[in-house]
């Protein structure tokens, strides 16, 4: 089979890359733009990687030990701080779909720089691993991408992009300074953050 027959190859998953790498690359200049054009550019930019993750093909992984990492808790924190931070107190949002709506009868309250974050994690490390160029490793990386996709960040993204579409035409001020953040509401994220990381990890082993 030659290159261009490789399923990782394919123009869906080359499609899928390129929107990955642009919203990664957003995320990391987000400190560049103010809240309502990044909000603006994703209103455009995640219906995009929904439609091609959901594209992506079902591949079995090569390697049992999993997929190494490369984005590390002081990198999510960066980009969480400066969405966080862009969004102001627009950043909160109720959500519907979270399965902590199963336990509380109160609404459960969402943070759209939370769910971008996570939804960047997973994406530089895909395309880090992708960009090796090799051939086993490339396939577990779309392997576990569509598997997180199915998932978790989808889902994340289709929240996100539901609270994107009432801030852009809602006229909600984007950027207004929120409350200083305590620091009990501080180790609520952090502890939010390893389990979400334990909740993937232990995905991963069920596949």
């Amino acid at each position: 089979m030659n290159k261009n027959q490789e399923p990782f190859y394919s123009g869906t998953v080359v499609e899928f890359v390129a929107s990955a790498n642009e919203y990664c690359k957003y995320m990391e200049r987000a400190e560049e733009l103010e809240g309502e054009e990044l909000l603006k550019i994703l209103q455009r930019l995640l219906p995009f990687i929904y439609i091609k993750g959901s594209l992506l093909p079902e591949l079995d992984p090569y390697f049992e030990e999993g997929n190494e990492k490369f984005v590390k808790e002081e990198d999510w924190n960066r980009i969480y701080e400066t969405l966080k931070q862009k969004f102001g107190t627009a950043d909160a949002f109720l959500e519907v779909f979270d399965e902590r709506m199963k336990e509380s009868e109160a609404p459960v309250v969402a943070s759209l720089a939370e769910n971008l974050a996570d939804i960047y994690q997973d994406l530089k490390d895909f395309l880090i691993l992708y960009q090796t160029g090799t051939n086993e490793i490339m396939n577990d990386a779309i392997w576990e991408c569509r598997m997180n996709f199915e998932n978790y960040w989808g889902q994340k993204l289709v929240n996100s992009l539901r609270a994107i579409h009432r801030l852009v035409y809602s006229g909600e001020e984007i950027g207004k300074v929120p409350e200083e953040e305590s620091e009990k509401e501080k180790m609520e994220r952090l502890e939010k953050w390893i389990i979400s990381q334990k909740q993937k990890e232990f995905r991963k082993n069920r596949n």
